[in-house]
């Protein structure tokens, strides 16, 4: 595994385009000068000897030296020893409904912008626990596997959008029976799908589905996000237009309370209504807080061994080249001469 001990540092390389920028400017406001200050040829005269393209050689040697410099202060790592350790958790999919009803803007920012922060805040209490994302609406498929790194899981999070399946409707027992084939073969350990959806189900078989994980010893929590007097489903980059149908009638999306409540009863589990408050994360913290933790296996690298030593090598060369590189050939003129 690769990494950096002091990340923070990279943001130094931001300099660089910078530098760049300037040394642009700097060739450009110096010819104008050399321009101004007399005849083309005469100006050539006197500047003989000086190249271009050793002091744009000499510049970018200098500017990745730099550069490499900046790589080696964030302390480049290579995982050198894996161990095996045991923690304590739960294993949590989190299947997400991203049918274009999802846009719709009954509870701020959106459904979906709504579910992913909920997702996202879960994720801030877990802490040895595993967590995978499942997304789904005509069909359903893995966003990412099981993990228990938090920080990829957000990142695959924020991708998520409705645009990532082109087949639209809702097929929420296939997003039940994938993520009951996502979860690992741990026993003794707490497991969950944490179903987040409207609950306009298009395909049914939703009940038998969550029965079918019970069986398994997976809970089926479902949070039914949005209000049942429905909403307008906003059409993505558009000024204001909304969803419509084949008949040209504006499409209204409303949640459907019965079906997420009889799903998660189905599924031993709980259904949350999810609003505008904060009431259905705190719910769903403390639901999650009771499941049964069990031991679960990770790999980790315990040592690390450090890699800064030959970026800083291959800086240090970069700098002699540069010193060493003359910025005219004057020195061959006077040997000819």
């Amino acid at each position: 595994m690769f990494r950096f001990e002091y990340p923070y540092f990279l943001w130094l390389l931001l300099l660089i385009p910078v530098l760049i920028l300037l040394w642009i400017h700097w060739r450009r406001v110096r010819q104008r000068r050399l321009r101004a200050f007399g005849d083309d040829a005469l100006v050539a005269q006197l500047a003989e000897g000086v190249t271009r393209s050793r002091l744009t050689i000499k510049f970018a040697l200098a500017t990745t030296a730099l550069a490499l410099i900046i790589v080696a202060l964030a302390r480049p790592q290579l995982g050198a020893k894996l161990q095996h350790e045991r923690h304590t958790g739960i294993e949590a999919i989190i299947a997400l409904d991203i049918s274009n009803s999802m846009w719709a803007k009954d509870v701020a920012p959106s459904r979906l912008d709504k579910s992913k922060m909920m997702v996202e805040n879960l994720m801030e209490h877990f802490t040895n626990d595993k967590i995978g994302l499942v997304v789904f609406a005509g069909k359903a498929f893995t966003q990412l596997p099981i993990t228990t790194d938090y920080i990829s899981a957000k990142m695959f999070l924020q991708e998520i959008s409705p645009s990532m399946i082109s087949q639209q409707g809702t097929d929420i027992a296939a997003a039940i029976r994938l993520s009951m084939l996502s979860f690992t073969q741990e026993e003794d350990i707490g497991k969950a799908i944490i179903l987040i959806t409207d609950g306009e189900d298009h395909e049914g078989e939703a009940v038998k589905a969550a029965k079918e994980a019970k069986e398994k010893g997976i809970r089926v929590f479902i949070l039914g996000v949005g209000d049942a007097k429905g909403a307008h489903i906003p059409l993505p980059g558009s000024d204001g237009a909304y969803l419509t149908d084949n008949t040209g009638e504006t499409v209204i999306t409303r949640l459907n309370e019965e079906m997420c409540k009889e799903i998660a009863q189905a599924g031993s589990g709980t259904y949350i209504h999810v609003d505008n408050s904060s009431t259905a994360q705190q719910q769903l913290d403390k639901e999650i807080s009771k499941m049964q933790k069990g031991e679960t296996d990770q790999l980790v690298y315990s040592e690390y061994d450090e890699q800064f030593q030959a970026v800083a090598l291959l800086a240090l060369l970069l700098l002699i080249a540069a010193c060493l590189i003359p910025s005219s050939n004057n020195k061959q003129k006077h040997t000819e001469q």
